[in-house]
């Protein structure tokens, strides 16, 4: 029961929520259900990398690089462009709440509250930015090396 409440049930909250998002950018079909697939991965691994870290900067940059690998793979499978995949499967962990929470504080005049916040948010974004990166940057060589001819000297 333990795991239905701390693993499962926020899966099912992400995927649910990347349908969702999915309607609002226009994909249809069998679309829906692997962007969908990709949220629900992305939190799986947030949320099984979180007692190896400790970091949820850390946990972030995994998710997104799980994510990227899903978007990657599906956009090659289903002949789609891999950004709405991407886009859509990366919405669970965009940190809304730390952007909320930082005008809050500067709002309210506490420099000291809204630079932690602000700065933890941007690491935040970052992780999830420099995963994406990475693992485009990776899929770019490998397939580059694949389809250049070898020199023979």
């Amino acid at each position: 029961m333990e795991v239905l409440r701390e693993l499962i049930l926020p899966c099912v909250y992400a995927f649910t929520a990347c349908m969702g998002f999915s309607l609002v950018f226009n994909i249809h079909g069998a679309g829906i259900f692997v962007c969908a697939c990709g949220g629900g991965l992305g939190w799986l691994c947030y949320l099984l990398s979180a007692p190896l870290v400790h970091s949820d900067i850390v946990q972030s940059f995994l998710a997104a690089m799980t994510i990227s690998v899903w978007a990657e793979l599906m956009s090659r499978l289903r002949k789609c462009p891999v950004t709405s995949y991407l886009v859509v499967a990366l919405f669970p962990l965009v940190p809304g709440g730390g952007i909320y929470y930082s005008m809050q504080y500067a709002m309210n005049g506490d420099v000291d509250g809204f630079l932690n916040e602000l700065m933890h948010t941007l690491g935040l974004a970052g992780a999830l930015a420099v995963g994406v990166l990475v693992v485009a940057s990776l899929v770019r060589v490998l397939t580059a090396r694949r389809h250049t001819p070898s020199q023979a000297s």
